[in-house]
């Protein structure tokens, strides 16, 4: 697949950012919402910005939908979707902040065969993100993380499509939590 420019990838994830804005019911989350989107829009030269649309319509990863009151809606089509979401989930990262003392927790239990999907890959892949993350593993299937990541891991779990089988939890206490803050240098 022919990989995108920088500003294209822009304005699909900007694209992606307005369809989750749509969907997100949480004041907070608008704020962290527009505040990305306003400071990603600041940094696309206009007259490109309708060139790169233009290119992206072509290539059928954005639509174009005219509106009663004559004005145009850009929509991500599946394809361009799929294409926002696997440009986010390769910059992805967990800010790391003042940390409160509690322990952000993942468990997956993914069974040996998910239908027609290579379930080793997966786990492999999911285990592989959860380490670039940062996340230390405690167990096979358990990893914890000092610094609040909710909405990231439900973003994995969806770009997985392994929302059944991982589970995000919040750890005010674990017996091993001197060994863990030595790790991340929280001591």
């Amino acid at each position: 697949m022919k990989e995108l420019s920088p500003n294209k990838q822009k304005v699909l994830l900007l694209l992606l950012a307005g369809a989750a804005l749509g969907l997100s019911y949480s004041p907070g989350r608008h704020g962290r919402i527009l505040k990305s989107l306003s400071r990603e829009w600041k940094n696309i030269d206009q007259r490109r910005l309708r060139e790169e649309i233009r290119e992206l319509y072509r290539s059928k990863l954005i639509e174009t939908r005219t509106n009663e009151d004559g004005s145009t809606t850009l929509l991500l089509t599946n394809k361009g979707k799929a294409r926002a979401l696997t440009y986010k989930f390769t910059e992805m990262h967990i800010t790391k902040q003042k940390w409160n003392g509690q322990w952000h927790m993942v468990v997956a239990d993914i069974p040996e065969k998910l239908g027609k999907t290579k379930t080793r890959q997966t786990r492999d892949a999911l285990r592989r993100k959860l380490l670039q993350l940062g996340f230390y593993p405690l167990q096979e299937t358990v990893w914890v993380i000092p610094w609040p990541c909710e909405q990231e891991i439900e973003f994995i779990v969806e770009y997985f499509g392994l929302r059944k089988y991982v589970r995000y939890g919040i750890l005010s206490y674990i017996d091993n939590d001197l060994h863990l803050r030595k790790i991340y240098d929280l001591i």
